[in-house]
């Protein structure tokens, strides 16, 4: 702050009504030591004379009694004239009817967010907050405790609350009944429904290092209507403070791991898979070697999830190479302790339920697209074996689990899997065929044998030089969306070189 400030306001009387009692007889009493009349509602007034504060009940200044159960104490013109008052202007108003001017208003309100419900939620809190940020050139307004901490350094140093900081806390203020509302209209409403107005909120918990590139800037925000567990509410036990790419890249292995009931671990690069496995015999330790010789080379500085808590065994051999980030469900003990300091290590309680509905948000210029998240799910009983021959038990369990990889990868995508592990994987290609080309490449340079694996596209085959591209290195299994206008050329290329292949009727386009 400078030595001379603008405008600093004077507290003669404050206004303090809270649900979150944080901080409350602190503020109360430095307030009431620098001359404030304190006046304030039934449970909160209760704890501040508890706290040896003097103070003023709602009821004395309304003559009104707070009625049907505290649901109306502060709806009242002697209060929010007090606040909305003109100084200057109004004088004359407030001296013939009697209301006294309140200069600051201190209120947190009811735990909507936390504990939904009718009766959470907060009429009087939200007026009485939107009247104090209205007016904030003649009123202060606190929203959280945080905000304590401004207002009495202030007046601490110019005798009253500056401008700057009046305005600071009015534009919290209103975010803070933005928020509230939001929480209460998506609360209301199902969650997979398309609204007709959305809101996005969210409370910022930290400032990033940088976004994707050192020239972009980058925060991390909490919305209150997605709580579920993943990097963003992570514990981290060690490492280096996470980056936005870090996050992203977490946030993809994670959600991949979350599609197998089975143990199964994921190391990812740039939001797409190098390599996954799984253990149905409870092996980690077996299912991250597989898992790192699809790709070694790529998956250099990625990320590993797994969706088991991570042993030890399993995280020491992790560490013998660069890795960004290992995020489980939970950590062993001593399993963190064999990472270098810098590699972060997150903890997430639990995983992700893959086939919750909710939706995710893209930007676009001057727009907000919205749509559900891909929860969609394949089994055996949905799918519709489209060849002459039909697919082995053991083709069937590598076909299923290169679906689930290929919903995970950016399109166009092609996954060979093959003994509950992916072998080879082409991501993000404008051409399906050079999709199925390259993963197949990707598997030879890795010294893996595409022979006798599933192949999974994300979409259908449009022509038959796709398959035709599997079928050369080695595929024998096929499982992709079917609905392409030449099926009936896919299929018969299928069928003339010995592949089975099934249709799932579900696409996963990944962008």
């Amino acid at each position: 702050m400078t030595d001379q400030a603008p405008d600093p306001l004077p507290v003669r009387r404050a206004l303090i009504s809270a649900s979150d009692k944080a901080g409350l007889a602190d503020l109360a009493r430095a307030l009431s030591n620098a001359g404030a009349e304190i006046v304030s509602t039934g449970g909160t007034a209760r704890v501040l004379r508890d706290a040896g504060v003097a103070v003023t009940g709602v009821a004395d200044i309304t003559g009104f009694p707070e009625v049907m159960g505290g649901r109306v104490k502060t709806l009242h013109p002697r209060i929010h004239g007090g606040i909305l008052a003109r100084r200057g202007e109004d004088d004359a108003a407030l001296a013939e009817h009697g209301i006294p001017a309140i200069d600051l208003v201190a209120v947190t309100l009811y735990p909507f967010e936390t504990a939904p419900s009718i009766d959470t939620i907060d009429i009087g809190g939200p007026a009485l907050i939107r009247a104090a940020a209205k007016n904030h050139d003649r009123v202060v307004v606190a929203t959280a405790p945080g905000d304590y901490a401004d207002i009495l350094a202030d007046i601490k140093a110019y005798g009253g609350v500056t401008s700057g900081t009046r305005a600071a806390l009015a534009a919290r203020a209103f975010a803070r009944t933005a928020a509230y509302d939001a929480a209460i209209a998506a609360w209301m409403a199902p969650a997979q429904d398309l609204p007709t107005r959305m809101t996005l909120t969210g409370a910022k918990t930290a400032d990033l290092r940088y976004g994707e590139n050192p020239h972009q800037r980058a925060a991390l925000y909490l919305p209150h209507t997605d709580a579920r567990p993943g990097p963003a509410r992570a514990r981290q036990i060690q490492g280096k403070t996470l980056s936005y790419n870090n996050l992203l890249d977490a946030d993809a292995a994670f959600a991949l791991v979350a599609e197998f009931a089975e143990p199964a671990l994921a190391i990812i690069k740039h939001a797409n898979p190098c390599g996954v496995a799984v253990a149905t015999d409870g092996d980690m330790l077996g299912a991250y070697s597989r898992a790192l010789e699809c790709d070694p080379v790529s998956a250099f500085g990625g990320i590993v999830a797994v969706n088991r808590p991570l042993d030890k065994a399993t995280a020491q051999a992790i560490a013998q190479r660069f890795v960004e980030v290992v995020i489980a469900p939970e950590v062993e003990d001593g399993a963190a302790d064999v990472f270098k300091k810098g590699v972060r290590v997150l903890a997430t309680g639990c995983v992700p339920d893959s086939a919750a509905r909710v939706m995710h948000f893209r930007h676009i210029v001057g727009g907000l697209l919205v749509q559900e998240a891909d929860s969609g799910r394949v089994g055996l009983t949905d799918l519709k074996v489209v060849t002459q021959r039909r697919p082995t038990p053991e083709e069937l369990l590598d076909m299923l689990f290169a679906w689930r990889v290929a919903k995970h990868v950016t399109s166009n995508a092609i996954v060979y899997a093959k003994g509950g592990a992916t072998v080879g994987i082409g991501a993000g290609q404008m051409s399906r065929v050079d999709a199925a080309r390259i993963a197949a490449m990707k598997a030879k340079d890795a010294g893996l044998s595409v022979a006798g694996a599933a192949v999974a596209s994300d979409a259908f085959f449009p022509f038959a030089d796709g398959l035709l591209a599997a079928a050369s290195a080695g595929a024998t299994a096929v499982i992709q969306p079917g609905g392409s206008v030449r099926d009936a050329e896919v299929i018969a290329a299928a069928d003339a070189h010995g592949l089975a292949m099934a249709f799932t009727g579900m696409r996963h386009f990944r962008t």
